[in-house]
């Protein structure tokens, strides 16, 4: 069996679908890319995975154990930055650590010494650690981004969830935090699923990939097998060449 089983999982908005019977399994350590179009179950799918939504029937479990509420071995990297822009990056880091951090402590930012060696690890692993002391809405947006990827990382998940993590950044941005979500994944072998749109970037760095169309899983495989044909049947009707030459969007 594997680290990630979900099984038969459906969510319904009223008479929308949003997901219908989706099943698969993920191995622990596995780097895992999403891909489909906007509005085909992505974010919904990363949220029950994250325990942000309940499914509708089914169930997925984590570990052996069934989703059911938010889960602190889980982090989430966002599409928005969700960043505090007054404090530093190295603050910002520290706030993977309040699940493990008393309301007072935190308040005064008395984190354990553990906790603050894990943040400046993290904002090494993303490439910030002479930027540490640097307030986050003086930087860019990828960089703002990368803050996040060190947050989740500082709360020390064995999940590691990235929805849509680059679809606001320039292609060159979007390279380098792509890169850095795969050399943390690396470096602590963390199972890890990324949902993405830019099919350039999913050969890049996905190994295995789940391709989502209308809510339903209609590909699940590996590089070898995500072919033009296969890329068709994910986005269906799209005729943007970007998305099929695999352009950044």
């Amino acid at each position: 069996m594997g680290y990630i089983v979900a099984e038969n999982v459906t969510k319904r908005y009223g008479d929308i679908h949003a997901l219908k019977d989706v099943s698969f399994e993920i191995n622990e350590g596995e780097f895992v890319v999403v891909l489909g179009q906007s509005g085909a179950g992505k974010s919904t799918l990363l949220r029950i995975l994250n325990g942000l939504t309940t499914p509708t029937s089914g169930s997925i479990s984590i570990g052996g154990e069934t989703v059911s509420g938010r889960r602190n071995d889980v982090g989430m990297v966002f599409q928005q930055h969700y960043v505090i822009d007054q404090l530093s990056a190295y603050d910002n880091a520290l706030t993977g650590a309040l699940n493990r951090t008393s309301f007072l402590r935190s308040l005064f930012r008395m984190y354990a010494t553990e906790d603050k060696q894990e943040a400046l690890r993290a904002l090494e692993t993303v490439g910030l650690l002479d930027e540490a002391d640097q307030r986050v809405d003086n930087m860019s947006g990828g960089q703002q981004q990368r803050v996040g990827i060190a947050r989740a990382l500082v709360q020390q998940p064995q999940l590691l969830l990235a929805d849509e993590p680059v679809a606001s950044l320039d292609p060159g941005s979007a390279e380098s935090v792509m890169g850095y979500i795969k050399t943390a994944a690396a470096e602590r072998n963390l199972t890890t699923i990324a949902s993405l749109h830019q099919v350039n970037l999913s050969r890049q760095f996905g190994e295995r990939f789940l391709g989502m169309r209308d809510g339903e899983l209609v590909f699940d495989g590996y590089i070898d097998d995500l072919t033009t044909d296969v890329i068709d049947d994910i986005y269906g009707d799209i005729e943007t060449e970007a998305i099929r030459t695999g352009a950044t969007a």
